[in-house]
């Protein structure tokens, strides 16, 4: 069913076209625009229709319209204000929810587009109301309910307003104040000051005082005494409050109702399933405080109409004015909706308009056509970014039972499938160092082991105070930010760990586990050489595929092997990896047609196999929700229109995007709770609250509060100061709205963790690329001050990693190619002297790197243990010495002023015996001579004022002066 343009309201033309908010109120049973300036502004006396229309990834648009009516509106304003919702969502193509709002019981959704909320003014321009023109201030006596969104109405300015439940918001000429009921959450106070944001930006011109009053806190303070002031004095509240709320009506059954010409025929049903909603004919379900209207798609306009009038007059005549009713088009039901039933089937597809390229394709492949040229011809999908720095350490342990290996860097992307590996991801930040601590367990590895990494990931992250990021990442389901850490990554058959090898033997399975002279094949995936990865498949032609490339080897015999669909880039890439997995062999080209018959004969003779593309979950428009743990069952319950202020620290949140979600935990959040945040989101997955169809293997991501990766900010429009604050939700807020806006910081400190192999990083970040550096010598980590660095030099771990950044002048470089640096390894017992003396040795020539030939000699020594080290860059400054940190600059500047007061290094540093007085104890450093900066510091004070202040801050910490 569709509204013909030409019978549309025309003040409803072109309505829904972009993303945004457009409102008609109703005037004279006719919809009048209402201009962005007025948004928000609803008066009593009225009734409105508002359209939000949403952009999704996908491109396409979703509606969802709601009508408010005023408690003063006139029953007909209201009637016609339900029909005219119906004709515009019939206009945009009958898809969208449908809500109706009463005000002072708005639904959630419906508030969230008006943060932090809605307060109607007294008026109207029908029934002879007229809107009040500006007078003199009025004290007013709001309540305030809700702990994702806020209920706001205004009360009798009296005592016997008030309660312990709630928390209430005193708006007088000079002062606002809020009372928080003791009964009342955190949560609850936090966004009540929201509210009182709200009120002194609107009407106090954002010129007035605010004042906290605690429930049962008695004459302790000033504005406690001027609060009770204004109701006669303090007195106790009754324990006990009436309130207006209608009395709950969901613990009776909920009915279904045929509307047949109008009139509402019960169904009797001992379940409830899809098939009892005949396409037809218009529902209407009745669950108490909801009322939902369900339409079919074959019904006509007349039809929708009379059922929305009559699930109104079900209310009336129940006295349930104040619930909600929800309209949903067959085909486009919401998942609460869906919920009422016992089962529910998705019929198939509605018939909806399609437009693109592969309409055409989709018609002639029916046919039983050819369509590579079609397909190949279609735009190319916008690769998905990674959102994070590539340039950082990386650290990788294989789980074998309740212990883990290091990886040498020789093999720290090559994974087997029947293992689990733990990796440890250290990258620059915005503003300070970030890390990822991640599991990934593979395919065919045993429960025991996927235990261990898990509970061992839990276990580091634990050890750095929950500081760190934490991923869940399975086989086959990995992100791009994976495969971007790693560049190149390879996955081998079978496992090394005894577990797995002690489970093939009890089943009797074939050990299948790769060897580099055994029958491989592998397909190659990727979009270049910073994104590449071969995955082991069988070795049978049923395993090919027209979009891909393929190595094959046996033996002495090496096949490479491209699909009519593959892109030169593709190709390249197959030969890239096949430089890690078989360097310094000739492989012999297979063109998809026109194959050998030893390619035939090694994959066991010819067959069929797919041309399309192996597809990945895309990532959906983000949903944010609220989480409680109570005796193992997870509730969830949506914030819409999220942003970061709805990101509670006493609380835990879920960001589902579909393809991956996000488990965000405050910090006020309890320890054993944060344990079982993994949990949590593994829940979200095997509930699957919106029937999205969610992997239960998606890539779960534990986010901390104060330590928000990019990839999880980009959701938001983040201030990175908010989560650095101390204190509570209430608190926090309330320091924000005394100072001003200025937030109370509370920067947590962080240590770099000792054994990494460092990834340098270059000026430009748009030129960076990476290939694997091995030395013998000494570790340089990125942004390690020169202290930790001499010792970091001394006790690393030999087999410590680094993959490193080639000059910016060089675009690609092949993976393996190897550069070693000079350098000298200091002996443990002079590890301390180190410390001092390091940084007064003269810097070593510059050296210019250059990437050598993609192929390298297979007899690299790999006997001793090795130890990584990042090259530096030719467009760099020269550094004083390799332990000092990239931003040190030029030498012989102007010192520190004259003048200044001096004292020993023993005496200012934080653990000092015989400390100095009256000090500025913030910038201990400033007081140091000149010579005895330089010296432990490793430079002269104006290069190191330059730095970033976290990184000043780093440097200080590893002295002691901070």
């Amino acid at each position: 069913m569709a509204v013909s343009m030409k019978n549309l309201d025309p003040a409803f033309q072109g309505a829904g076209q972009k993303a945004g908010i457009e409102i008609w109120r109703i005037e004279n049973f006719c919809p009048v625009p209402i201009p962005k300036s007025s948004h928000g502004k609803f008066y009593t006396g009225d009734s409105y229709v508002i359209l939000k229309t949403t952009a999704l990834k996908n491109g396409g648009l979703h509606h969802d319209i709601h009508y408010w009516l005023g408690k003063d509106t006139s029953q007909d304003e209201a009637g016609t204000a339900a029909i005219k919702t119906i004709e515009l969502d019939a206009a945009l193509g009958g898809r969208a929810v449908q809500y109706r709002e009463i005000q002072g019981h708005e639904t959630e959704k419906f508030l969230s587009y008006y943060k932090p909320c809605i307060i109607p003014l007294e008026g109207g321009v029908a029934s002879g109301f007229k809107h009040p023109e500006a007078e003199e201030h009025q004290t007013r006596l709001y309540v305030c309910k809700g702990k994702h969104v806020v209920h706001v109405k205004e009360v009798p300015f009296a005592r016997s307003s008030l309660n312990h439940d709630d928390i209430f918001v005193l708006d007088t000429k000079s002062k606002i104040y809020q009372f928080n009921g003791s009964n009342s959450s955190i949560q609850e106070r936090a966004k009540a000051l929201e509210v009182v944001q709200y009120i002194k930006d609107t009407y106090h011109d954002g010129k007035c005082e605010i004042a906290a009053i605690d429930d049962g806190k008695l004459m302790a303070d000033a504005d406690t005494g001027e609060f009770w002031g204004f109701f006669g004095g303090f007195a106790p509240l009754p324990k006990k409050t009436a309130n207006d709320e209608p009395k709950s009506t969901d613990a009776a059954p909920s009915k279904l109702f045929r509307v047949d010409k109008g009139e509402m025929v019960p169904i009797e049903a001992s379940s409830w399933t899809r098939e009892l909603l005949d396409t037809y004919y218009c529902y209407i379900v009745d669950c108490g405080r909801e009322v939902f209207v369900w339409m079919g798609r074959n019904t006509s306009l007349d039809q929708r109409k009379a059922a929305s009038s009559a699930a109104d007059e079900l209310l009336r005549s129940t006295d349930r004015s104040k619930s909600h009713i929800i309209c949903v088009i067959e085909g486009f039901e919401t998942v609460k909706f869906q919920s009422k039933f016992d089962s529910w089937t998705q019929t198939a597809n509605v018939a909806v308009t399609e437009e693109g390229r592969g309409k055409v394709a989709a018609l002639l492949k029916r046919q039983g056509l050819n369509v590579r040229g079609l397909l190949k011809a279609e735009t190319p999908k916008e690769e998905p970014q990674p959102y994070i720095d590539c340039t950082g350490n990386l650290q990788v342990w294989r789980v074998d039972g309740q212990q883990k290996t290091l990886l040498p860097a020789s093999d720290l992307s090559k994974f087997y499938s029947g293992d689990c590996y733990i990796f440890q991801y250290s990258y620059p930040g915005e503003e300070k160092e970030e890390q990822l601590i991640g599991t990934w367990l593979g395919k065919s590895s045993i429960e025991e082991d996927r235990v261990s990494a898990t509970s061992q990931a839990n276990k580091m992250v634990e050890s750095m105070k929950f500081l760190p990021t934490q991923a869940r990442i399975y086989e086959g389901s990995e992100p791009i930010l994976f495969f971007a850490i790693f560049q190149s990554f390879i996955v081998f058959k079978g496992g090394l760990s005894k577990g797995y090898k002690n489970y093939i033997a009890e089943k009797e399975l074939p050990d299948d586990t790769y060897t580099e002279e055994g029958l491989a094949f592998f397909r190659v995936q990727g979009s270049g050489p910073d994104n590449m990865q071969a995955i082991q498949v069988e070795p049978v032609a049923s395993s090919l595929n027209s979009s891909y490339c393929y190595i094959l080897h046996s033996g002495s015999s090496v096949f490479t092997w491209s699909g009519n669909l593959t892109t030169s880039e593709a190709q390249e890439v197959v030969e890239r990896q096949l430089d890690l997995i078989k360097p310094n062999m000739q492989a012999k080209l297979q063109k998809e047609g026109s194959e050998s018959e030893q390619f035939w004969d090694l994959l066991g003779g010819k067959s069929e196999y797919p041309s399309q593309k192996i597809s990945r979950e895309a990532e959906s428009d983000p949903r944010l929700f609220s989480c409680t743990l109570a005796k193992g069952d997870l509730k969830v319950t949506e914030v819409y229109n999220f942003d970061q202020n709805d990101l509670m620290t006493e609380d835990i949140f879920i960001l589902d995007c579909h393809s991956d979600i996000y488990v965000w935990v405050g910090q006020q959040v309890d320890s054993k709770t944060k344990l079982n945040a993994l949990s949590i989101g593994e829940k979200y997955l095997e509930r699957d609250f919106l029937h999205e169809k969610l992997s239960r293997k998606a890539p779960v991501y534990i986010v901390m509060e104060g330590g928000e990766p990019s990839f999880f900010t980009r959701f938001f429009s983040w201030d990175s100061s908010k989560s650095a604050m101390h204190g509570n939700s209430f608190q926090r807020k309330l320091a924000i709205l005394k100072h001003g806006g200025a937030p109370v910081l509370n920067k947590p400190k962080r240590r770099t963790p000792v054994s990494y192999g460092g990834r340098s990083s270059v000026p430009d970040k748009s030129n960076r690329s990476r290939s694997m550096s091995f030395s013998p010598d000494r570790i340089r980590v990125r942004g390690r001050s020169p202290a930790f660095n001499a010792l970091a030099a001394t006790f690393e771990n030999a087999n410590a990693r680094n993959l490193s950044t080639p000059p910016p002048m060089v675009r690609k470089v092949y993976p393996k190619s190897v550069t070693p640096d000079s350098g000298s390894l200091a002996s443990k017992s002079s590890g301390i002297a180190a410390l001092t003396s390091s940084f007064e040795q003269p810097p070593p020539a510059r050296q210019l790197i250059i990437p050598r030939s993609p192929k390298v000699s297979p007899d690299l020594p790999k006997s001793k243990p090795e130890k990584p080290i990042s090259r530096q860059n030719s467009v760099e400054p020269i550094k004083p010495k390799p332990d000092t940190i990239q931003e040190d600059v030029k030498e012989n500047e102007a010192e520190d002023e004259e003048g200044l007061t001096v004292y020993p290094y023993e005496r200012l540093k934080t653990t000092s015996t015989d400390p100095v007085a009256d000090i500025d104890v913030t910038k201990r450093e400033t007081y140091l001579s000149s010579e005895e900066f330089k010296a432990k510091f490793g430079m002269n004070k104006d290069t190191f004022y330059r730095l970033p202040k976290w990184k000043q801050n780093k440097l200080k910490m590893s002295l002691q002066l901070f």
